[in-house]
C-alpha cells in the first residue's frame, strides 16, 4: 500500500514561465493539488477556462484522510468525469447502526427511496481520491484542454492587486514570478495562502483528542457505519468502525482531553486498544495511524478580491459526518460557474460575492451540525452526560428518540435558500425542489435526469411547454423537456410535480434550482436568469 505514497503522480518539471521576461500572466491559478484544488482546476478546464495548479507536493497525501464521500459530491464528480471510478474502487454504503455500551439501539437507512444514480455514500480513501482526479485532469490534458498540474511549485508570497494576483513561486531551481487574473486558494486548514493575506478563522476549538487507525484485516463486519456511544472496550469514550476498499478499515477512538499525542500514536499503545475492541481472535495490521483534534471555525469571508478560498483552507468542521471534503467540492461546484461567467462578461464580478453568501451559509449550517454533534458525542458536564445517555436509553425502543440522538448528522447537500440568486417560487410544487435546492436525481428514460441537466443553465419542462432557443444577455438557455408519462416510475414527478399538472423550472449550471412556475412565462424566466446571474431586475 506504501507505493502509491511513494509515486510522484506529477513530477517537477521546470516550465518556460519560470525564465519568462517579464512575468506571464495565467487565466486562474489554484494553489493545491488536493481534491479541492483538483476538482476546481477539473472544472474550469472542462469549460474552457484555463486552470494552473501548483503544489510544493508532488503525491497523494499519505493515510486514508478523509474518507466518506456523500451522494451530492459524487454527482458533482460525476459531471467532472470521475464519479464512476469512485465508486467502482469505494465501499457503497447506505445503513448505519448505533450503539450504547454493548447494545444496539437502532439503524437507519440514508437513501430508503429508489431512483438515483448513486448511492448515499462510498467509503475511498483520500489517496485514491486524489489520484482519480490526477488521472482525470490528465485525461483533460491529452485532450487539448487548458490545465496543468505543476508539483515541486510552491507560492511562497502572493500580492492582491485591482485586476490580477501577482505570485512568487519557489522551485527546486529557484523562485520564479507569475501573474494569475484570479487565485482560488486550496491549500488545506493551514492554508500559507490564508496567513500572507493576513486571514485567520472565527470559531470554536475542541479539546478532546481522536486517535485514527486504518487496519488491514478480514473481517466479517457488514459494510454499514457503526457508532459506539460509551463501548467496553472504551468507556466512557466514543467509537466509529468503516469499511474502506482493499481490506482496510477505519477505526476512530475517542481518547479525551489531557494525552500524550505521541506515546498514543506508538504501536504498542495503539494495538492493545484495538485489540480490545475487535478481539483477540482478530488479526490485523495496521497501515496508518494519527491523532487529530479539531476546529469548527471559518473565515470571515472566502472572497478577497481576486483571491477566493475554498475547501478547508476556508472553513473547518469536525469529522463528525463527513462534511470537511464533502462541502469543499461544493464550494467549487457553486464557485467555477461564476467565475467562468465573471471572466467572459457575461456576469457582474459581484456576482462573486454571492459566492460568499452562499457557500458562507453552507459553512455555517456544516458547522452548527458539526458542533451539536461533538457536544453530544463528547458531553461537557455531568448533567449532560445524563441527559445524552437518556435519550440512548429512550431511542433503543421509542422512534421519537432517535433523531435527538447525534452521532454525527451526516452530510447533505445545502439548500440556499436566502440566496439573492433566486427567483419568486411560482410554483405550488414540492418543497425539496424549492429555488435553493439542489436538484434530486431521478430515472429518466436509460439514464439519470442529473446527467441531461450537465453544467450549463437549462429550462426543465416536465409537461409544460418552452422554447428550445431561449437567450438572455448572451447567455444561452439549454431545454430539457420531459413527460412524467414517458417515464417507468413516479419519481420525477413526485419530485418536481408533486400535485401540479406540470411545471417549469431553471436550474443553474450547478445544478440548484434558480427558479420554478407553473408555465413558461418568458418576462419571468428572463429575469430569473438576470437574477441569477447577479443582474439586478
Amino acid at each position: 500500500m506504501t507505493k502509491i505514497f511513494e509515486t510522484p503522480l506529477y513530477p517537477y518539471v521546470r516550465h518556460a514561465d519560470q525564465s519568462a521576461q517579464p512575468p506571464v500572466r495565467r487565466k486562474v491559478v489554484i494553489i493545491g493539488a488536493g481534491p479541492i484544488g483538483l476538482a476546481a482546476a477539473i472544472d474550469l478546464a472542462q469549460q474552457g477556462i484555463e486552470a494552473v495548479i501548483v503544489d510544493d507536493n508532488d503525491k497523494v497525501s499519505f493515510g486514508s484522510r478523509a474518507i466518506c464521500f456523500a451522494k451530492r459530491p459524487l454527482e458533482i464528480l460525476d459531471r467532472l468525469g470521475c464519479g464512476d471510478p469512485m465508486v467502482d474502487k469505494g465501499v457503497v454504503w447506505n445503513l448505519g447502526k448505533v450503539f450504547f455500551d454493548e447494545r444496539q439501539v437502532y439503524d437507519f437507512n440514508l437513501l430508503p427511496e429508489k431512483g438515483h444514480k448513486y448511492p448515499a455514500f462510498i467509503n475511498l480513501q483520500q489517496y485514491y481520491f486524489e489520484e482519480y482526479l490526477v488521472n482525470r485532469a490528465r485525461e483533460l490534458e491529452q485532450q487539448g484542454a487548458p490545465i496543468e498540474i505543476r508539483g515541486g511549485n510552491k507560492v511562497i508570497e502572493m500580492t492582491p492587486h485591482a485586476d490580477h494576483v501577482d505570485l512568487t513561486i519557489g522551485t527546486p531551481d529557484g523562485p520564479y514570478q507569475l501573474q494569475a487574473d484570479w487565485v482560488i486558494a486550496c491549500d488545506g486548514a493551514a492554508s500559507p495562502a490564508r496567513q500572507m493575506l493576513g486571514l485567520d478563522f472565527v470559531g470554536r476549538v475542541f479539546e478532546d483528542n481522536f486517535l485514527i487507525a486504518d487496519v488491514i484485516m478480514d473481517a466479517d463486519f457488514p459494510t454499514e457505519r457503526w457508532f459506539w456511544f460509551d463501548p467496553p472496550f472504551n468507556k466512557g469514550q466514543s467509537a466509529l468502525l468503516h469499511k474502506q476498499p482493499d481490506g482496510v478499515w477505519r477505526i476512530d477512538l475517542q481518547l479525551g482531553w489531557d494525552i500524550n499525542k505521541e506515546e498514543e500514536k506508538k504501536p504498542e499503545n495503539v494495538i492493545p486498544r484495538l485489540k480490545a475492541m475487535l478481539g483477540d481472535d482478530v488479526q490485523f495490521e495496521l497501515e496508518w495511524v494519527s491523532i487529530y483534534t479539531f476546529q469548527c471555525r471559518r473565515m470571515e469571508k472566502f472572497r478577497h478580491g481576486r483571491v477566493l478560498f475554498a475547501g478547508d483552507s476556508a472553513h473547518q468542521v469536525s469529522p463528525f459526518g463527513a462534511r470537511g471534503a464533502n462541502s469543499g467540492l461544493q464550494d467549487t461546484d457553486n464557485l467555477c460557474w461564476k467565475l467562468k461567467l465573471v471572466m467572459e462578461g457575461k456576469a457582474p464580478e459581484s456576482l462573486l460575492d454571492s459566492y460568499d453568501d452562499e457557500r458562507i451559509y453552507g459553512a455555517d449550517e456544516n458547522i452548527l451540525n458539526s458542533s451539536r454533534s461533538t457536544d453530544f458525542i463528547t458531553p461537557k458536564s455531568e448533567m449532560s452526560r445524563l441527559l445524552r445517555d437518556a435519550v440512548l436509553d429512550l431511542s433503543e425502543h421509542y422512534e421519537f428518540a432517535r433523531p435527538l440522538v447525534n452521532s454525527g448528522r451526516l452530510s447533505v447537500p445545502c439548500t440556499y435558500d436566502q440566496s439573492q440568486l433566486n427567483s419568486q417560487d411560482m410554483l405550488d410544487g414540492p418543497a425539496r425542489t424549492r429555488p435553493g435546492s439542489p436538484c434530486p436525481d431521478a430515472p429518466v428514460g436509460d439514464g439519470y435526469l442529473l446527467n441531461q441537466l450537465g453544467d450549463a443553465f437549462t429550462l426543465l419542462s416536465i409537461d409544460a411547454e418552452a422554447p428550445d432557443d431561449f437567450e438572455v444577455d448572451g447567455i444561452k438557455i439549454k431545454h430539457l423537456a420531459l413527460s412524467s408519462a414517458d417515464m417507468e416510475s413516479d419519481a420525477l414527478a413526485a419530485r418536481y410535480l408533486g400535485m401540479e399538472s406540470g411545471a417549469v423550472y431553471l436550474i443553474r449550471p450547478d445544478q440548484h434550482v434558480a427558479a420554478r412556475h407553473q408555465q413558461f412565462d418568458k418576462d419571468y424566466f428572463a429575469n430569473a436568469v438576470r437574477r441569477a446571474i447577479g443582474k439586478s431586475v
